[in-house]
């Protein structure tokens, strides 16, 4: 599983996906409201711009040698936490 997700296609979608949300978090900040226009939560807009982050690590083909880095900062991580932040774009744009 790990070669797959080193292999180019997958590097490609984390980096499609960072830049995509880079944008969407730059341009329309107001799509990381609650459905009653509040901001989120602190923590998870951390946790959003974590696996932003960790997507344009992998995305440019970084490999940390620290195991624990590794983890964090890998593919796996980083689309979990970017399909957060993407989440909250679709149900503003359903609004």
């Amino acid at each position: 599983m790990s070669a797959m997700l080193d292999s180019g296609w997958a590097r490609g979608i984390s980096l499609l996906a960072a830049l995509t949300l880079m944008l969407l978090v730059t341009l329309l900040p107001r799509g990381l409201t609650a459905e009653d226009g509040s901001a989120i939560s602190h923590g998870v807009l951390a946790l959003i711009m974590w696996g932003m982050s960790a997507g344009f690590v992998h995305g440019v083909g970084f490999v940390p040698r620290n195991r624990i880095l590794r983890v964090l900062l890998g593919p796996v991580v980083a689309w979990l936490l970017m399909a957060v932040g993407l989440i909250f774009y679709v149900q503003y744009f359903a609004r």
